[in-house]
């Protein structure tokens, strides 16, 4: 069966989004999960039986609440040091006196990745821990219909209010009984968005008629964003949640003498922030953040003061729930705080432990198959049955030593089996579903070498493909293959402790899967062996068909093989970069030595086997050895116009060609002195942290001046007229826009008093990318439906590409301006100097362009963790946040580099058909 070559991309993309959906589906593992949630909550379990026939223990009911009003104060991207450190001191001093001499415990809570917001707050009122996957829903955060604390409380009466993240309101609907949000994702906004918070708060107060107050401030958070952890605006902001802090610990001091239960006022941070200001990955400073208790049911703080005692965010749920009198949420992997509780007496405390063992025992019995071989179910009911024995000697009114030291051990008992019991079900959050991430990289990887053995015939615009679909549905191999698989899938299926996703799906569906990889692997052999049967046919033209790969392609087809195989290693992904700074390196000398081969060792070609000029242009993308083409003498002016094009560059030109590799070199190694990114070395300072500091304003704001500057003499080479004058005006626009916001500053400017958000002058920047953008689609239109004409087709591509740099430059931050110049420095010295005289192909060409635009994701400062991810660039020009534009403006952002490598091969590839169209139009004028 014959293909054509878009139809076989076609459904190799099909394919291919097919086995990365299965791998994905495998990767982001199943969350710890019980049974679904039904009706008003029980009492729960009764105390431990006392040994002996018949006895009963007294309690079997849920105890009571501990604290009258719970007040949840939570700071967004509060990072530990923001507390505990010297900012804490600072520019807190009223947190910091109650910490050190108050009725407090203090503690550092340790959030898992992801580190962002709305898993973050699920992991604060269930006690679970989210995936990766709930990054994709964290910008529209659906309803949570998991047992949780809000849950519980309203359905136990409890009256709760909530001012904050609208984040809250999406995922507790109708929970509370009044509420204020405010959107979470405009990072330009540092005030109002904490104003619309504290203003209800002087009322809320002075009311009797709640029980559950929840404040969630997202300026902080903001200010990381948008000017980095260590940011002068820092400071006034701490203090601005301190004095809101003491309003509330004062406010509730005051209302305790006429009531029976003291009240909680309950201090953290949803995550940190990491050295840049961003959140999301697993850096010290993105996932500790503190953790304060303070109640006057506390003893007073006396002695020194210790380091805070690490916890786990997830604990919250479980302490809280505890205090308020709830049952601890089903899905909870949470462990009791102990000192919150610890002035109560020992049978409380050894009732509220039990409930927090029995529930966890409960949730590995529903997702672990083997749990009763768990060590911390065997610890809990060793702890379980000395907790009846302690209750048999309570009950004899025992009030010996021995009581009260067999309490104590008990009570070590059931810390050591909760810690057991929580570690357990934490690890099967990260436990993947291998088979099917296997059968996904396998669907993956066939269809990549079908594609990867078809590059040849690719290369023609009219390519037509051979796939071997009848010999191998029906050859024996592809049976044995299946037979093969399908016992395999058998095999797997039924043995595995714990269903996976593949194993879920219907027999039919697998069996289907099963035919696909077996036709795949059938099919790239048939292509194999098509391959070794014509290298064996003698070659009718030498010259012409005979061709052998040049260092440059087996590095680019070893260093891409190496890069997927690298992928591997979760060591590899973490450092990405330092793979591809390496490799466009080794291709740049690689460049060095073949322009060096060609300009002094490549001799002319022989004279027998010379290639007249009409077939090298007849058979444009056919290879050949020889390099010169010969063309007769002629008179013909034009005739010599072309000859001399066909020649290798000379004089000075040849020197810069020459040059031009070592030039890519040192503005490579500049770049990465630019940006620290990857894992291990993200801390370490780099050029832009220096750039970026209040004390280097003027030189940032002179290097952003240059960078503008080069930007619009590196682009506006191709540009129309109007275009060029559109450019111009639009980097001005640019440059008022960071000035406006105080990035940078004019040389008139003395302060940067006058500081707004910029917006009118990013849309007048927005109205010449319109328009840049516009001029280049007409012209597209026009070549495709008016006239045939290449040449306006890539001017229009070019266009186009232009309006894109403009609103990359936007963008961009001033100190990454930098590289934007370099990239468009690079891209016009490889097409003058590299590609055009070593006469690259397309194939060529194309990875060349993927191994650069992978390199500049990184030099811009972009990792493989999305704590690096600039949620600010979303919000320019923006007065609210809009999502489409929001989500828009921050994904081109983040991949500016890859996409505007990408449209330059575009744009150079149609460039080139219009030049050898142009220079075969003149040569057969001229042989007329």
């Amino acid at each position: 069966m014959r293909l054509r070559s878009g139809v076989l991309a076609a459904g190799c993309l099909l394919l291919q989004a097919m086995g990365v959906a299965i791998f994905l589906r495998g990767f982001f593992p199943m969350a710890v999960r019980a049974r679904p949630r039904g009706g008003p909550p029980g009492d729960g379990p009764a105390e431990p039986a006392p040994p002996g026939s018949g006895a009963v223990s007294n309690w079997s009911a849920m105890p009571p609440p501990l604290f009258r009003k719970v007040v949840l104060v939570l700071i967004d991207a509060l990072r530990e040091d923001f507390v505990f450190g010297p900012k804490g001191k600072q520019f807190m001093p009223y947190a910091t006196q109650v910490i050190e001499k108050g009725t407090s415990y203090s503690f550092v809570a340790e959030a898992k990745p992801p580190t962002v917001t709305m898993p973050r707050i699920k992991a604060l009122m269930t006690g679970s821990i989210p995936g990766f996957i709930d990054v994709v829903v964290n910008l529209n955060s659906p309803a949570l219909l998991d047992d949780n604390l809000i849950w519980q409380a309203k359905t136990a009466g409890k009256r709760i209010i909530f001012y904050g993240d609208d984040t809250w309101v999406k995922l507790f609907p109708k929970h509370f009984v009044e509420y204020d949000g405010t959107t979470s994702f405009f990072v330009s906004d540092f005030t109002e968005v904490d104003d619309n918070v504290t203003r209800h708060l002087d009322r809320v107060l002075k009311r009797e008629d709640w029980d559950l107050l929840i404040l969630h401030y997202l300026g902080l958070d903001h200010i990381g964003h948008v000017t980095g952890p260590n940011s002068p605006l820092v400071g006034p902001k701490l203090r601005e949640m301190d004095n809101i802090l003491k309003k509330i610990h004062i406010s509730l001091l005051s209302k305790e003498g006429e009531a029976s239960l003291p009240s909680l006022l309950v201090v953290c941070g949803d995550h940190g922030m990491s050295e840049t200001g961003s959140h999301g990955g697993s850096s010290e400073g993105e996932v500790h953040t503190p953790l304060l208790f303070i109640s006057s049911a506390f003893e007073k703080r006396s002695g020194p003061l210790t380091q805070p005692e690490l916890v786990q965010q997830t604990d919250l749920a479980s302490t809280l729930a505890v205090g308020l009198g709830l049952p601890i949420s089903r899905n909870s992997v949470g462990t009791l705080i102990l000192p919150v509780v610890g002035g109560k007496t020992m049978r409380e405390q050894l009732r509220f432990l039990h409930l927090n063992g029995f529930q966890l025992s409960r949730l590995l019995e529903e997702n672990t198959p083997a749990y009763e071989k768990d060590p911390g179910y065997e610890q809990f009911k060793i702890a379980e049955k000395s907790h009846g024995n302690w209750i048999k000697l309570y009950l004899e009114g025992n009030n010996s030593e021995i009581l009260m030291n067999l309490g104590k051990k008990v009570l070590k008992q059931y810390l050591e089996a909760l810690k057991t019991l929580s570690a357990s079900l934490s690890k099967q959050v990260a436990q993947y579903d291998m088979y099917s991430m296997m059968v996904g990289t396998v669907i993956v990887m066939e269809v990549l070498l079908l594609l990867l053995l078809s590059v040849p015939k690719a290369l023609s615009s009219r390519a037509e493909f051979e796939v071997p679909l009848s010999p191998s549905l029906f050859s024996l191999l592809f049976y044995l293959m299946c037979l093969v698989l399908c016992a395999v899938h058998v095999i797997v299926c039924t043995s595995a402790e714990s269903l996976c996703y593949f194993c879920s799906m219907s027999w039919l569906t697998a069996l289907g899967v099963m035919m696909l990889i077996s036709a795949l692997m059938c099919g790239i052999l048939s292509a194999i062996g098509k391959i070794l049967e014509n290298s064996r046919l003698p070659v009718k033209n030498p010259v012409v068909s005979s061709s052998s790969w040049s260092e440059v392609d087996v590095l680019m087809l070893a260093g891409t093989i190496g890069h997927v195989l690298s992928l591997g290693a979760s060591s590899f992904i973490e450092e990405e970069h330092q793979t591809w700074y390496f490799l466009i390196n080794t291709l740049c000398l690689a460049l060095c030595q073949e322009l060096c081969r060609n300009h002094f060792l490549l001799k002319e070609c022989d004279p027998q086997h010379g290639i007249s000029l009409k077939q090298n242009f007849d058979g444009i993308g056919e290879t050949s050895d020889c390099k010169n083409i010969d063309v007769p003498a002629s008179g013909n002016s034009k005739l010599d116009k072309v000859a001399s094009s066909a020649e290798f560059i000379k004089g000075s030109d040849k020197w810069i060609s020459l040059a031009s590799p070592w030039i890519i070199l040192i503005c490579c190694r500049l770049l990465r002195s630019l940006n620290q990114t990857g894992v291990q070395w993200a801390h370490r300072p780099d050029f832009g942290h220096w750039l970026t500091s209040s004390e280097h304003k003027s030189e940032l704001s002179f290097l952003a001046a240059v960078s503008l500057v080069m930007i619009f003499f590196l682009v506006q080479r191709r540009c129309s007229l109007v275009s060029k004058i559109a450019m111009a005006l639009g980097l001005l626009g640019v440059y008022s826009y960071r000035a406006a916001i105080g990035n940078v500053v004019f040389p008139w400017q003395h302060d940067s008093k006058d500081i707004s958000k910029g917006i009118t002058e990013a849309r007048f920047v927005y109205v010449f990318v319109l328009g840049i953008v516009f001029t280049g689609t007409k012209d597209l239109l026009k070549s495709q439906v008016i006239s045939a004409d290449s040449s306006v087709k890539s001017t229009g591509l070019w266009e186009v590409y232009s309006g894109l740099v403009l609103l990359a430059a936007l963008l961009f931050r001033p100190h990454n301006l930098p590289v934007l110049v370099f990239c468009l420095l690079i891209q016009t010295m490889m097409t003058k100097y590299i590609w055009r005289p070593l006469k690259c192909d397309a194939a060529q060409i194309t990875i060349m362009h993927y191994w650069f635009g992978q390199a500049f994701f990184y030099f811009q400062g972009n990792s493989n963790g999305i704590a690096t991810v600039d949620v600010s660039a979303g919000f320019v020009g923006l007065e609210s946040y809009v999502e489409i534009p929001a989500i828009f403006l921050t994904a081109f952002a983040t991949y500016a580099g890859p996409l505007l490598w990408a449209i330059h091969l575009l744009c150079y590839l149609s460039s080139e058909v219009s030049r050898v169209s142009y220079l075969k139009t003149i040569f057969l004028e001229s042989i007329k």
